[in-house]
Parts: C-alpha cells; sequence; structure tokens
C-alpha cells in the first residue's frame, strides 16, 4: 500500500528547502552563492559589481598610492573613472530600492484582495457536487448544472473581459464579488432553476477571477514602473494561492459539519447548514473581497503600452488598428481582441497553448482521485489501490486530506522552483521545461500499474502547475496588449471551456484521459517551442 504520509512528509521537507533556496535569506546566508547566479536578463551580477565598486570607493576603499610612477598614473585614471561612475551607479542603486518599495506596497495591496477572491473560490470547489447530490438531483441534473456553469463561463465571460478594459478593472473586481456573492446564495433554495441561475452567475464570476485579476496587476506593475518584478508578483501568487487552497480545505471542512443539513420549515425550499456552510463563507469572503478592492486598489483600465515595455512590436501593431476604432461596446472590444489575437503569432500561441495545460489540468482533477470533483467517473487512484489489496483485506477509501495537501505542497514547491530558475533563465525557456516534464508525467500515469508511482507522477504534474502559472503569467503579461489584456485573457478561456466539456460529456476512461493529457502536453511543448524560438530572436 502506498504511504501517503510518508510522502507528504518528503514533500513538505523538500518545499521548505526550495522556498528557502528561493527567498531572500538565501542571498543573506550565501551571499557567494547568489551572485554567481545569473539572471534572466543576463545583465544583474554587472550591475551588481558595478554598485558595490561604486559603494566600496565611496568609503575611500580603493587604493589611492602606489610606490611606482606608472601606477600613480593609473591610479590618477581609475580615480577619474571611478568619479565619473559614482552618480551614476548611485542613482542606480537608488533608483533599484525605489523600485522595490513600490513593488513590495504593490504586492501586499494585491495579494490580500487577490488571496481572499482564491480562497472563496477554493472553499466552494469540493462541495458543490455533495450540495446537489444532498438536494437528491440525479447525476443528469447534476451534469447539466455542471455544463451550464462552464458554458457560461465561455460564453459570457469572452464579452466581460472587453467591458473591464474599458470599464476599469478594479471595477469588474467588485462586480465579481457582487456575482460570486449572489451565486452563493442561490445555493440556499432547492430549485433547479435558481441553481441554474446560480451556476450562470458563478461561470460569469470564474470569467472575472482569471483575468480580471491578473490584468490589474499588471497593469499596475506597468503604471508603477516595476515590470521587471512581474514574475516575482506571479510566483508570491500561485505560491499564496496553495496555502490559502489547503486553509480552504480546512475551514471548509469544519464549516460543512457546523450545523445541521435542513429547510428552515417543513414546506420550504430554503435550506440552511450542512454543506451550505462552506458557501456562506464564501460569501462573507467576497465581501471583503469587494471592500478590500474598492479602499485599496487604484482603477486601471487597459491602456496603450509605453514604448519602455517588453512587447514586442509585432504584437503592439496587432492591436494598433483596432484601438482606433470603436471601443464603447463590449461586441467591438470581443471583435478587437479577436482581431489582435489572430494577427499575432505569439498571442495565439499563447492562448492555445494556455488552453491545452489548463484544460489538461481540469482533466487531471476529474480523473484523479475525489468522487466529488468526479461525479460520473472513476478514480484512478482509488481504481489501483483496490487493486493492490489482498484477499480478505477491506478497502477504507484514500485519504483525500493527505493526497490534496500534498498536491498543493508540490504547486508551492513549484512555484519557488520558478523563482530559482528566473535566475538564469527567461520565462519562454522555462515553460519548454515544464511543459515537457508535465508530458511525462502524464506518460507515467497513463501507463503506471502502481498506486505509489501514480501518486509521484501526479505530484510532479502539480510541481509542473506551480511553476506553470508565474511563467505563463509573465510571458502573457509582456506579450499581451494592455489596451485588450482582460478581453484576450477571457478569449484564451473559450477553448480551454471546449476541452472541459468535453471532458464532462464523453464517458472516457482514465486511461484514455490522461493519454490525451499527455498529447495535449506534446503539442503545448512544440507551440511553445515555436515561441521562444520567435521571442529569442526578437
Amino acid at each position: 500500500m502506498t504511504d501517503y504520509n510518508l510522502i507528504f512528509g518528503a514533500v513538505l521537507l523538500f518545499n521548505a528547502i526550495v522556498t528557502f533556496r528561493a527567498s531572500s535569506y538565501w542571498k543573506k546566508y550565501f551571499p557567494d552563492g547568489s551572485s554567481a547566479s545569473g539572471s534572466g536578463s543576463g545583465s544583474g551580477n554587472d550591475v551588481n559589481k558595478e554598485q558595490s565598486s561604486a559603494l566600496l570607493e565611496l568609503e575611500g576603499d580603493a587604493p589611492s598610492s602606489s610606490p611606482t610612477d606608472d601606477v600613480e598614473q593609473g591610479d590618477v585614471e581609475l580615480s577619474e573613472s571611478a568619479t565619473t561612475k559614482k552618480p551614476s551607479a548611485l542613482k542606480s542603486a537608488a533608483s533599484d530600492a525605489a523600485a522595490n518599495i513600490r513593488h513590495t506596497l504593490l504586492l501586499r495591496k494585491y495579494l490580500v484582495v487577490y488571496l481572499l477572491a482564491a480562497m472563496s473560490d477554493w472553499l466552494q470547489g469540493p462541495y458543490v457536487y455533495a450540495l446537489y447530490d444532498a438536494y437528491g438531483y440525479s447525476q443528469h441534473d447534476i451534469a447539466v448544472l455542471f455544463v451550464a456553469g462552464f458554458g457560461s463561463s465561455m460564453v459570457f465571460g469572452s464579452f466581460v473581459g472587453g467591458m473591464a478594459d474599458m470599464g476599469g478593472r478594479r471595477r469588474f473586481v467588485v462586480i465579481f464579488a457582487i456575482v460570486y456573492a449572489l451565486s452563493c446564495m442561490t445555493k440556499h433554495f432547492k430549485n433547479f432553476t435558481i441553481l441554474m441561475i446560480g451556476r450562470l452567475l458563478g461561470g460569469v464570476a470564474t470569467s472575472l477571477l482569471f483575468s480580471v485579476f491578473e490584468a490589474w496587476l499588471i497593469g499596475a506593475h506597468s503604471s508603477a514602473g516595476v515590470m521587471s518584478h512581474l514574475g516575482k508578483s506571479f510566483s508570491y501568487a500561485q505560491y499564496g494561492n496553495s496555502i490559502v487552497a489547503i486553509l480552504a480545505g480546512q475551514i471548509a471542512n469544519r464549516a460543512a459539519n457546523f450545523a445541521e443539513f435542513k429547510p428552515i420549515s417543513e414546506e420550504s425550499e430554503f435550506y440552511v447548514g450542512g454543506y451550505l456552510g462552506p458557501f456562506d463563507v464564501s460569501l462573507l469572503a467576497l465581501v471583503a473581497v469587494g471592500l478590500l478592492a474598492s479602499s485599496l486598489w487604484e482603477e486601471n483600465y487597459g491602456g496603450t503600452k509605453k514604448d519602455g515595455d517588453n512587447n514586442n512590436n509585432n504584437n503592439e501593431d496587432a492591436g494598433d488598428d483596432d484601438s482606433k476604432g470603436e471601443k464603447s461596446t463590449a461586441i467591438s472590444a470581443l471583435k478587437g481582441a479577436f482581431h489582435a489575437t489572430i494577427r499575432s503569432a505569439d498571442i495565439l500561441s499563447c492562448g492555445i497553448i494556455s488552453s491545452l495545460f489548463e484544460g489538461s489540468m481540469y482533466i487531471f482533477v476529474f480523473m484523479s482521485t475525489a468522487n466529488s470533483s468526479s461525479f460520473i467517473r472513476t478514480p484512478a487512484l482509488t481504481t489501483l489501490s483496490r487493486a493492490e489489496m489482498g484477499e480478505g483485506e477491506e478497502f477504507e477509501g484514500l485519504p483525500f486530506g493527505i493526497i490534496f495537501s500534498t498536491f498543493m505542497v508540490c504547486c508551492m514547491a513549484g512555484s519557488s522552483i520558478f523563482s530559482i530558475a528566473m535566475e538564469k533563465m527567461k520565462p519562454e525557456q522555462l515553460a519548454v521545461i515544464v511543459f515537457g516534464v508535465a508530458s511525462f508525467a502524464f506518460l507515467m500515469v497513463s501507463y503506471s500499474n502502481s498506486a505509489t508511482s501514480t501518486f509521484l507522477s501526479m505530484n510532479l504534474f502539480e510541481v509542473c502547475v506551480g511553476m506553470y502559472f508565474p511563467s505563463m503569467g509573465t510571458m502573457k503579461g509582456m506579450i499581451v496588449p494592455e489596451d485588450k489584456r482582460a478581453a484576450i485573457y477571457n478569449l484564451f478561456r473559450i477553448p480551454l471551456n471546449f476541452i472541459v466539456l468535453f471532458s464532462l460529456l464523453t464517458d472516457l476512461t482514465p486511461h484514455v484521459s490522461f493519454v490525451l493529457c499527455g498529447t495535449m502536453m506534446v503539442v503545448a511543448t512544440s507551440l511553445q517551442w515555436k515561441l521562444k524560438s520567435r521571442r529569442i530572436k526578437a
């Protein structure tokens, strides 16, 4: 039998090591090792050396005398050169320090809102199916509700992104909180029509969660002049998201068992308690999201990128024509986003790659473990674990709490590995490795006959998930034009939702599903290789 506790402990230790390596404490205690590392831009060491040299010269540490005339002449020239470099070096150091302060303040404001929003989503996820089942709906009815949610995200989400670019990203974060809160309220009614409305609202809210927050963050970085810190911000967000997921699981479990699930009266359709507890906690978190976003965040809109940004000229040209045209309606914003995506090979590649990876991630969730997430599937780990049982042994179920926590710790480790890798690599290069490793992980999951090796392979994929989100977030920040960012991000989710709907509506076995995921990862690796080649040449 697989020792899930032992694997969790090993993963926890590994995460502690890579997190320490990625932190500022590593540079504090091992300055020689950190200074030997490269950077994504390849120039960080030279800058640090110049700044250190300038500061040493200011303190009078540079040599000032020599016993020979030739060396004295060299000292005079060195002194003159150092004097010339001092102002620029000091100015650069002061500028970097100011940028770090601006980034820290920005990141704090973002994380407090974003992580609450992420928690509101994590609180609901495991209990949606369980609640519908508790109401007594058939698997067919539940499937219809789930499909409606993803369909709503696909259809309405494509419009709300453009509206957020025009109306303001902060404003639509507040709208997200309101819409998702209304969706939580509908869960209290044992009424299929009301529940359907809730699923439609939830689909719109999900589209906003995965587009508007990221668009606001990138816009805020651009306005603050700290675009070079964008990768670090996404890494912190992914790390925090994994921690929040674990906490949300514990909170939701306590909330679900806090009170009895029952109607307020015998003939009432309004229920309280039980599986509704997590949705009520989520509602409180969403209220906090709306209030904090309104008070802490500045408004930003879809505007034209400044010349100093990292977008290549081809991507800027992709949106120039449409930005000059009408932008007063959601339809025109969607049309402009579509044209910008089609005209730029880089933007189109980003959209296809993100849909393939995130689609495989959803299928992975449906097929891996919990019945609550996979309401019409046979979970892969459960099947293998049953097969490994000896005669006369009774299968007591999997420790889903430990399994989920292990997955999330792997995601945390992945985000730390991203921070370490970014010292020497560009995100385009790192993403090729991420998708290649994910392909190998799905190959192992597809053909393994052991629950232990299957679980380890799943954890390897979760490490890739932790590396993927900051990598793709940074790439999209550089590639997607600012004036259509939220709209394009929601366009990216259309093929993603097609993939999810396909997995829900077809009766694929876990083996076939994982093979499909592996195939999608191979395609993503190939597309990312081509994208990397184009970006590096540019």
